[in-house]
């Protein structure tokens, strides 16, 4: 049940993106032994990690569990997001190769869960979904034990790309709502809500037994009503996974930062979406979409088979 709405105030934050965090916001510089290899494998096979061009800060940790988001169809995207750090543009080329090349990637590093993701590529009549679909098969084929999480954009409400990749049967299917409805048009100009719900409700009516996950990141200024209302919009098309994390500003030219989120206030939120009914929420200052994806698709797999169990 919805709570009363509690206001969401803005702080008083210096211009400065370098200004300082509060305490719960400060990582370690990466620099283990698997996160060199890994950025060695990636520079070698000419790929790109989400976790590289969204600044992502987890990305010491991520990498030294051997667990990373490939970027594929090029890093230019053709949407212009006020949040994110992705080179905006128009896109040149597109690598057939690029499915191959990843999927050996992940073969070497021996990874078990793999999380594929991409820019927005509108110059495309399928939006890409057929290099989803054939990263998906190449994994499949070279690292059968590997579980493939899938994060995609919304293609431009296309169904028939949408199917494209739920037919390739990945593991996991994200698409992101980002944040609530009535910041859209600042946050995510080019995107709508809808659409973006409407990916997820058909990705579930497409495979029913397909685990669907959103993200929504918090601290644009939206208020605590608004917040809890898009968790129950997300809910109401079944969403299964659900992950929440602080916003950082990447530059001045991206959207101010206008509260940062207490971790209380996160626990508080994990409770509420508990409660709200998803099978899992990963809730705090630095989680991202693919924060502890791994142990994300384990937790929601071992709900399913106790599920089906007492079904049966």
């Amino acid at each position: 049940m919805l709570q009363p709405d509690k206001a969401t105030p803005l702080l008083s934050l210096p211009e400065s993106v370098g200004s300082p965090k509060p305490p719960w916001l400060k990582v370690k510089a990466p620099g283990s032994p698997n996160y060199l290899r890994l950025k060695r494998l990636v520079r070698e096979q000419r790929l790109h990690t989400i976790c590289e061009e969204a600044l992502c800060p987890n990305i010491g940790e991520c990498w030294q569990q051997l667990t990373a988001t490939f970027l594929i169809l090029g890093e230019i995207c053709t949407r212009n997001c006020g949040f994110c750090a992705a080179t905006h543009g128009r896109p040149t080329e597109l690598d057939l190769v690029e499915p191959e090349r990843v999927a050996k990637a992940i073969c070497e590093l021996e990874l078990v869960h793999v999380v594929i993701t991409s820019v927005n590529r509108d110059d495309l009549a399928d939006g890409g979904a057929q290099i989803f679909a054939a990263v998906i098969h190449q994994i499949r084929e070279r690292s059968p034990h590997c579980s493939v999480e899938v994060l995609v954009p919304d293609f431009r409400g296309s169904e028939a790309a949408l199917r494209t990749v739920v037919d390739a049967a990945p593991a996991i299917l994200s698409h992101n709502v980002e944040t609530v409805p009535r910041l859209y048009q600042e946050v995510r100009p080019g995107s709508g809500y809808e659409r973006s719900l409407e990916c997820l409700a058909n990705a579930r009516r497409m495979a029913p037994g397909l685990v669907t996950k959103s993200g929504v990141i918090v601290g644009f200024g939206e208020t605590w009503q608004e917040l809890l209302r898009t968790m129950a919009d997300l809910r109401e098309v079944d969403c299964d996974i659900l992950t929440l994390g602080q916003y950082l500003r990447p530059s001045y030219a991206h959207v101010p930062i206008r509260k940062y989120y207490t971790p209380e206030e996160f626990t508080e939120l994990q409770v509420i979406g508990e409660g709200m009914g998803f099978k899992h929420v990963e809730s705090g200052p630095l989680v991202r979409s693919s924060y502890h994806a791994r142990g994300q698709a384990e937790e929601v797999g071992r709900k399913r088979e106790r599920s089906l169990s007492a079904c049966g």
